[in-house]
């Protein structure tokens, strides 16, 4: 098996694309299956990697972490037919997978893609919704000639099955790193870098935008009883495009941390107390899996691909989306109960720990050979 790989973000780019991409390139190296990489630059200086080919981009105007690349047909043709892939699989729907679709058709190549992001979502945050009806045609368009669609999680998979964008839809899940994101690395490193006094420490990571519920953390943390309140500090992991702004205007008890590397972000999800994260546009939400893994309680929206993750009162807390109330009283609960969130936090990392990210990559590559097998016998 030789896998031609088209997307428009990679590491060291962070989102959960990116990364999900990363660690897939890593198995593949792993188990020797050989692979050729179609990526934007990226804003960042990065090595130089044989298996990687990288071309002149701009930012995406709805999400200026993913990039749209401005593809040399020339060279993708040269590398392609040097590399003879026996697989297209191409992860985002812009120019680099539009060229990889085309080369897949002309050659008669099979071809697989992925659904990440739920674009047709955050159109309603930006007031472009009336471009959802030219979205989802475009996207029923694109996806057509693939043999199978790859989605994150039950729920995303439902709502393209609805939207009738592709008969053939399966489930390919996220794993996690429960080495690295581990309740061991509980540190006060923490509380001593960026001064944190009070008792109790709640904590979102993400990208700061509006498809995000940002400010329903936010509402959160300012409506939790008085006397909480005075003893709790909200932590913010991550930048985006309210960084800026919101940085600004909320200053006492909340710390912006940006961006944290692996290290540090481990650090800071096992020495934290609760971890908020309000997002209902997720397909699947790999930040919610770190801080289960990290035995961290989460408190989510019931909706999109947390609600996988998360069995309320069990593993976690889900809230109606949007509801603060819902929110505060979880977020109460949790900080004012020590036996259980200590409870749940150990039912979370019992969770994680079943989601290896082997066994992830094993059933996907299971599900490329059959691919490849039918379309032999059918070719035959």
């Amino acid at each position: 098996m030789r896998i031609a790989i088209f997307s428009d973000t990679y590491t060291p780019e962070v989102n959960g694309v990116a990364r999900t991409l990363k660690r897939y390139t890593d198995y593949l190296e792993k188990v020797g299956i050989e692979y050729k990489l179609f990526v934007p630059e990226s804003r960042t200086p990065n090595p130089t990697v044989p298996q990687v080919e990288r071309f002149t981009s701009i930012p995406f105007a709805l999400y200026p972490e993913c990039r749209i690349a401005l593809p040399n047909p020339l060279s993708i043709n040269e590398t392609l037919k040097t590399f003879r892939p026996t697989l297209i699989h191409v992860l985002t729907p812009f120019n680099l997978g539009i060229y990889g679709a085309h080369y897949g058709k002309k050659n008669n190549i099979p071809m697989v893609a992925s659904y990440h992001t739920n674009f047709d979502d955050y159109l309603t945050y930006y007031h472009l919704q009336f471009m959802k009806k030219w979205i989802w045609k475009y996207m029923t368009w694109f996806h057509r000639p693939f043999e199978k669609v790859y989605v994150p999680s039950p729920s995303t998979k439902a709502k393209l099955l609805s939207k009738r964008m592709h008969p053939n839809i399966d489930i390919w899940g996220r794993g996690v790193d429960a080495i690295q994101f581990s309740p061991e690395k509980k540190s006060d490193k923490i509380r001593m870098k960026y001064q944190i006094q009070e008792k109790n420490i709640v904590l979102y990571v993400g990208r700061l935008s509006p498809e995000k519920d940002i400010d329903i953390v936010f509402d959160t943390f300012h409506s939790l009883p008085k006397e909480l309140k005075k003893s709790t500090h909200l932590v913010i992991v991550g930048d985006g495009p309210l960084y800026q702004t919101l940085s600004t205007d909320h200053c006492k008890q909340i710390t912006f941390t940006g961006f944290l590397e692996r290290e540090e972000l481990a650090e800071m999800y096992a020495s934290t107390d609760v971890f908020l994260f309000p997002s209902p546009t997720e397909t699947f939400g790999n930040v919610v899996l770190e801080a289960q893994a990290s035995g961290l309680p989460v408190i989510g929206a019931n909706a999109g691909g947390v609600q996988h993750l998360l069995q309320d009162n069990q593993n976690g807390f889900l809230c109606k989306p949007k509801s603060v109330n819902d929110f505060v009283t979880k977020t109460t609960t949790l900080l004012t109960n020590d036996q259980l969130r200590q409870d749940i936090g150990k039912k979370a990392r019992a969770f994680a720990l079943e989601q290896s990210w082997n066994r992830i990559f094993d059933r996907l590559i299971a599900s490329f050979e059959d691919i490849l097998e039918v379309k032999t016998r059918k070719s035959a």
